[in-house]
């Protein structure tokens, strides 16, 4: 597509989703919420993307309950999308999730409790996975052994910097019930990031969109595919509702990275902006470009 201002097209594009909370059996969850239909309907949305992926990225809770038939019914459902897309997969362990059936049963991996981290190379933007979760706890927490490897990955930088991604967000929630939940050792994680190339961090857990800064470094936290929170409500009524499900665009620019949300329900778009008037636009000049499109009728 034609370049109409002043930003050059993305290097690298992610989708970022979250929250998954997959069941074994097709069981649902409290409130009867289908997580597997919902994560249905999500894919779906995300293959009708155009425009080239470079990598799905699943922040934490990938099941509810850690069972292994569960993991096996994501592989089943994300994998043959991520391969029409061309695109791999970056699982990250959440605070539902169990490491033994995780690594085993969706990475094809010995069954442990080590941590499941990993680097990605996406053509020179490098993506690091770590692992948050704390065996039989639902808060979040890195160990030193965690943070001394984040440390030398980055010593060295990426050409195009590093994208971080965990599930336990290093952010504070207006939420009460996520304060008790909370990342632990938020300060390791600073003292680690700070001067590194580190980008962008991208996290789930809260079940709704937010953002915010750690150690000077934007933090993105994508909502959930199975069900989101009303955070309309007061914060001491907050529970998750059957509705709002999204997922977001992350796009990577020479100077800055952004991230968009995308409802996972839609509707018919209208016809004004088409592939024509795309075409009409790029014959024009960009002093025309604005007469036609920017100038404001009299």
């Amino acid at each position: 597509m034609t370049q109409f201002g002043r930003h050059p097209a993305a290097q690298r594009t992610i989708v970022h989703l979250s929250d998954t909370h997959l069941l074994a059996q097709g069981r649902r969850l409290a409130g009867g919420i289908d997580t597997d239909a919902n994560l249905v309907a999500t894919l779906a949305r995300v293959e009708r993307l155009t425009g080239g992926v470079d990598a799905l990225v699943f922040t934490g809770d990938l099941t509810d309950l850690g069972e292994p038939e569960a993991y096996a019914r994501l592989r089943a459902l994300v994998e043959p999308v991520a391969a029409r897309l061309g695109a791999p997969v970056v699982w990250v362990a959440g605070n539902h999730d169990e490491r033994p059936e995780l690594r085993r049963d969706l990475l094809g991996l010995p069954a442990s409790q080590q941590p499941v981290t990993g680097v990605w190379d996406l053509d020179g933007l490098r993506l690091i996975a770590l692992d948050s979760s704390v065996p039989g706890w639902h808060h979040g927490d890195l160990d030193g052994g965690q943070l001394e490897w984040l440390a030398g990955e980055l010593a060295v930088p990426a050409p195009l910097g590093t994208i971080l991604a965990l599930h336990h967000p290093p952010l504070p929630s207006h939420i009460p019930l996520f304060d008790i939940l909370e990342l632990r050792r938020q300060d390791d994680l600073a003292a680690v990031l700070r001067g590194t190339d580190v980008r962008a961090i991208l996290a789930g857990h809260l079940h709704y969109s937010t953002s915010g800064t750690f150690a000077g470094i934007p933090v993105s936290v994508a909502s959930a595919s199975c069900y989101t929170m009303d955070i309309a409500l007061p914060p001491e009524q907050v529970n998750g509702m059957d509705a709002g499900q999204a997922f977001h665009l992350v796009h990577v620019y020479d100077d800055t990275i952004t991230h968009s949300v995308v409802p996972v329900a839609s509707a018919e778009p209208g016809a004004s902006f088409t592939p024509e008037w795309y075409e009409r636009m790029a014959a024009l000049t960009p002093e025309e470009r604005l007469e036609r499109f920017s100038r404001k009728p009299a």
